[in-house]
Order: structure tokens, then sequence, then C-alpha cells
């Protein structure tokens, strides 16, 4: 499945979040995969953080990593520089963005 999400940062958080996401933790990059991620890609327009996840079950996904120490640490991280976050409860499974429009829906 593909999940499209959006988050937001901080005025001012620009630079760290991308440093930040240099060094990404291995421990975290080899949950995510163990946990059914294919691919996980993230774009910034400014403030305005687009992220599309690839994986096997969203709602899994979420479940394994909410908890996971490594996980924790680097949400706890992100939500420094975030207004608005990636919410990995329960909840979150819903606030991915809906999908518009499809190229390969057109014939």
């Amino acid at each position: 499945m593909r999940v499209a999400v959006h988050t937001k940062l901080t005025a001012g958080a620009e630079q760290a979040y991308d440093e930040a996401h240099r060094e990404v933790p291995a421990e975290l990059v080899a949950a995510m995969r163990a946990n059914g991620v294919h691919d996980w890609r993230i774009w910034r327009s400014g403030l305005d953080v687009f992220q599309v996840i690839e994986c096997e079950d969203y709602a899994a996904l979420l479940a394994a990593l909410r908890d996971l120490p490594v996980n924790v640490a680097w949400q706890e991280r992100m939500g420094q520089m975030q207004e608005v976050t990636h919410d990995y409860s329960a909840a979150g499974v819903d606030d991915g963005l809906p999908m518009v429009w499809n190229i390969k829906d057109v014939p």
C-alpha cells in the first residue's frame, strides 16, 4: 500500500530537519524495513513536508514503531522541529492524504 502524509515544520527548523535526515538511525531504518516498508520518501517545500510511504500494512507499521525506543527518540527529536507531526497513534492511521488523481486511472 502507498500512504501520503503531510507534516509541517516550525519556522526556522528547515535546515536542522534536512540535516537530521542525513543521519536517520540505522536501527530505525532496519525496524522500518523489518515491518514492511518498501520505500519512504520525503519532500519539503518551505515548512511543508510531504512523505510517501510504501509498505505492507500502514496500521501495523505504526503500531510496531510507536513504542520502539529508537523511534520514540526520533519522534521526540522531530517533534521539536514540527508544528504538525506524524501521528503514530491508532488514530494516525487515518491521517494520510486522500488521493485526488492518478494518471494510472486515466485510459
